[in-house]
This record gives C-alpha cells, structure tokens and sequence, in this order.
C-alpha cells in the first residue's frame, strides 16, 4: 500500500519516473518480470503515440459535437470559444512545453526502438535553419523523438537551437489535437508558419521539414534506402527568401519498424493510394507490425529496430528575396550531394551495406 501511495504521490508532484520506481518495488510474479514491466511500458509510450496521431483529434472532435447535445454544453461553448480565440497561434510559434517535451514517457518511447540522435557539427544560436528530415517512414518515430521530445537530448547537444516539426496543417484544426502538439513544438507545414519562425521569431529557429511527405511513406519499406527529393525544391527556396541555412538528415532505420504492402507503379492500387493521399493530404499506407504480446504475430506495434538520426553539416546560404531558378538548382544540387555524402559515410556503422546506396527519387 505505501508503494502504491508513493507513485501517487510521484503522480501529483509530476514525477512519471516515480511511477515506475514504485511499480518495480512491487512484489514480483512469474509472469512479470522487471524486464518484462519495463518493455510493456515502452510498448505503451509507443501505442500512446500512435493512437494520440490516429485517433485523439477525430475523438475529441466527436466528443465535442455531443457535448453541445448535453446538459454539458457550456463546456463545449467554452472551448470553442478558446478554440476560435486561439485559432493563428500555430502559425505564430505555437506554445511549446518544456515540462510536456521533457515526460519521462518518452524515454521509454526513445528505448522501445532505441533511437538515438547523433550531431556532427555545431549549429550556431545566431542563425536560423530547415533541417531536411529523411526518409519520412510510416509515423516518422525518429523525427519527433529527436525534435519534439527532450528524450535524446536535442538541447544538450545543440544548446541555443529551438526545433519545430512541420506537420499537416490540418491536424491544428482538431480540438485537443492541436494543443498536444503545440506542447512538443510541432507546427503546421504551411507558408505563413515557417515565415513567422523564420523571420519574426528571432534567430535559433530550426524549421524541421520531412521533405518527402506523404508521397514518400509509400516507398518506405525494410531494407528499402530511398528518399522522394528530386523535385522537391520549395524548401529550398524558402531558405533562400529567409537566409535559413539548410541541413541534411538521415534516420537509418526508419523505413525498418514497419512492413508495408507495395503496390506497382501504374497499377490501380497505387493510383487509389495517390488519389487518397492528393485527397487526405497523407497517404494511406497498408503496413503492419508486431502485436502487443508476440513479435510473431501482426499488429500496429512497430518492430523494435534501431532509429539512428543523423544531423549533418549545415549548407550556409545567403538571404536573396527573390532567388532565380538556376540560384535554386543550384543550392537544390548542393543539398542532395551533402544528403548522399552524409548517408554514405555514416551507412556502414548503422548496420548497410559498403555496396549499398541513396536512391534519390
């Protein structure tokens, strides 16, 4: 009874890790051990996670509605209040969290896997950057470890640097949704957002964009090292337009936590999932992983396998207001280069092959 009190109390001091401690002093059974608690803890963080992205705006949404139907609709009326209130502040910074990017449940998230974040160069306060995050994966679980959580230490390792993930700006018009993911940092993938992080926010900014998108998740499958990059030079020019350094980044292993059904180019199945993701603004994707109890059976667990973010060297640009398009070719050529360079040194020590390459698509 006292453990139980103590984690309760660990509970209200806001202390996650004092759950765990309590728990492990428990009396242990058979059938679950420490080792054992601690995976299906972790197993957790990561359903968390991806149920949070899957189900949370459309639940909180549906709930809302029935609420108004309710003796509870002030309630309702409030927060939409609220919501229309707060409805640019996305586009403006957002609110991040420190206590909220620093819970302990993303540690746990971070070991599931594990993933690891690794800096080559220092990043200077004074300027601001795009990091180019590749490949996008299923869920990109390397992408808001790293740069929406404090679980691998991004600003330790890079003190001065605020990150923020671009996302679909579509999920910030979800109630509750979209304050969750303001709390981590993460902001809408649209023009008037990284404007405002680039240009009125000070220096320090770097702007996190997957610029392979939805398009690329349907390429992503174990054993598969591909990026969807040769005609996407929007980034690019907004660093150009903001004088926003660009750097490179590689995750090794997240096209590896999932199995994804692969349909042909041409075929009609991968017309439907093109029409889905031009329609959705993400593409449906037939994939699997492990279940919850088994790594033998299929479920929406993904398989544990190592998530080794690479930051690479900065590409210094100059500030030009209305770059040309040979200026962007240019710098679009420079960026890819330092991409395959970065993925060719670092491939041999995450697990590939000396034979094995980037296939820029």
């Amino acid at each position: 009874m006292k453990t139980l009190l103590a984690a309760y109390s660990g509970v209200q001091k806001g202390t996650g890790s004092s759950i765990l401690s309590a728990l492990l002093e428990l009396p242990s059974a058979p059938w679950l051990s420490k080792s054992k608690l601690v995976k299906h803890l972790q197993v957790i963080s990561v359903l968390h996670f991806i149920l949070t992205f899957l189900a949370l705006g459309i639940a909180s949404t549906v709930l809302l509605v029935y609420l108004f139907c309710t003796d509870c609709w002030v309630i309702a009326a409030l927060y939409t209040a609220w919501l229309i209130f707060d409805w640019n502040t996305p586009k403006q910074g957002g609110r991040r969290s420190t206590w909220v990017r620093n819970w302990t449940v993303w540690t746990y998230f971070r070991d599931y896997f594990p993933i690891r974040l690794i800096k080559t160069h220092n990043l200077l306060p004074s300027r601001n950057y795009i990091f180019g995050y590749h490949p996008h994966g299923i869920f990109c679980f390397g992408a808001f470890c790293n740069f929406s959580t404090e679980a691998t230490g991004f600003s330790k390792k890079f003190p001065g640097i605020r990150p923020s993930l671009a996302t679909l700006a579509g999920n910030f018009r979800l109630p509750l949704l979209r304050d969750y993911m303001m709390f981590g940092g993460i902001c809408p993938v649209n023009r008037n957002s990284i404007d405002y992080l680039l240009s009125r926010n000070g220096t320090g900014n770097a702007v996190v964009i997957v610029v392979g998108g939805a398009a690329e998740s349907l390429d992503c499958a174990p054993g598969l090292n591909s990026v969807t990059l040769k005609n996407r030079k929007g980034f690019v020019k907004l660093a150009l337009q903001k004088g926003a350094d660009l750097v490179p980044v590689y995750s090794f292993g997240e096209n590896e936590v999932y199995k994804q059904v692969m349909f042909a180019e041409g075929s009609w199945w991968r017309h439907v999932q093109r029409r889905l993701q031009k329609l959705l603004g993400f593409a449906p994707c037939l994939f699997h992983g492990c279940g919850f109890f088994s790594s033998e059976s299929w479920g929406m667990v993904p398989y544990c396998k190592p998530i080794n973010t690479v930051v690479g060297e900065p590409i210094t640009v100059a500030k030009v207001e209305d770059p040309t398009p040979d200026m962007i070719d240019m710098y679009h050529s420079m960026y890819i280069n330092s991409l395959t360079t970065l993925f060719d040194k670092y491939k041999t020590r995450f697990g590939l092959k000396e034979t094995d390459y980037l296939l820029v698509r």
